[in-house]
């Protein structure tokens, strides 16, 4: 068997507008439409996530490229502060009998050695700062992910969760607001990311 690993796929943006294919031949059926269907529900968790890290990004100028899935952070921006971007939302998708609990997940994580190509043996928070993402409407009525006005974003360095929290691995907004992180809305994040690098609390 041979040891030779294989490579990285290198991905490339895609419009929408390929067409899936067997063999070449046009299926009538294009990239746009899986997308509409499996990530029309903005507000799932797991998609909702995303579009907190893609707001993020748009407010860097980090949207050009494609979202990396397996990196130890979400961004990196031009200075080379690593960026991990969290998301809550008061209103879920589902039928409720309250608001949720908003709560962030803080844990510690094993880096990506890529010399190595191999996760690293500690734990730890392997980015410069944390971006916490609120959509914080509490009508089911309006509530609007698209609507950037429904949004509030808390920016903190991370080096004050690993002082005040340790090896926490979530937290609620009321202590995270403890923490005193910096309040701000759509278009003021790219700002306040390398305030929160030198900001203590």
């Amino acid at each position: 068997m041979s040891n030779n690993k294989l490579p990285a796929i290198e991905v490339a943006r895609k419009t929408g507008s390929e067409h899936f294919h067997s063999s070449g031949r046009s299926l009538g059926l294009d990239v746009l439409s899986f997308w509409s269907w499996t990530a029309s529900d903005l507000a799932a968790n797991n998609l909702r996530g995303h579009l907190a890290e893609f707001l993020v990004a748009v407010d860097l100028g980090l949207h050009e490229g494609t979202r990396c899935e397996w990196d130890a952070y979400d961004l990196r921006t031009s200075s080379g502060v690593r960026i991990e971007v969290k998301s809550a939302s008061y209103i879920q998708t589902w039928e409720q009998e309250k608001l949720s609990n908003i709560q962030f997940d803080i844990k510690q994580a094993k880096d990506w050695d890529h010399e190595k190509q191999q996760r690293t043996s500690t734990y730890q928070r392997n980015s410069d700062v944390y971006v916490f993402c609120l959509q914080k409407n509490k009508d089911t009525e309006t509530f609007d992910p698209t609507d950037l006005s429904q949004w509030t974003f808390f920016v903190l360095g991370t080096h004050i969760l690993n002082d005040k929290c340790g090896n926490q691995k979530k937290i609620s907004l009321n202590p995270l607001l403890g923490l005193n992180p910096i309040k701000c809305a759509f278009g003021e994040i790219r700002r306040n990311v390398e305030v929160a690098l030198n900001r203590s609390l």
